[in-house]
């Protein structure tokens, strides 16, 4: 993926893997907002393989309001 889409995934880590898929990580503030990165990467007609939930650590501080 070329370095300017990287801004338009919004604050998240976009990493290739060795395998060439793209990994995509970080918070994202509800489900609007998700839905909204969902649709960004059905519009750049990207196979979409998994979404999964994390569960931040309590003992880690967050910028994200639960």
């Amino acid at each position: 993926m070329d370095p300017q889409w990287k801004d338009w995934f919004e604050g998240l880590t976009v990493t290739l893997e060795e395998n060439g898929d793209m990994l995509l990580a970080g918070p994202v503030i509800d489900q609007a907002a998700l839905f909204g990165l969902l649709r960004k990467v059905r519009d750049l007609g990207m196979p979409l393989l998994s979404v999964i939930r994390v569960v931040p650590d309590p003992g880690v501080a967050s910028d994200i309001t639960q």
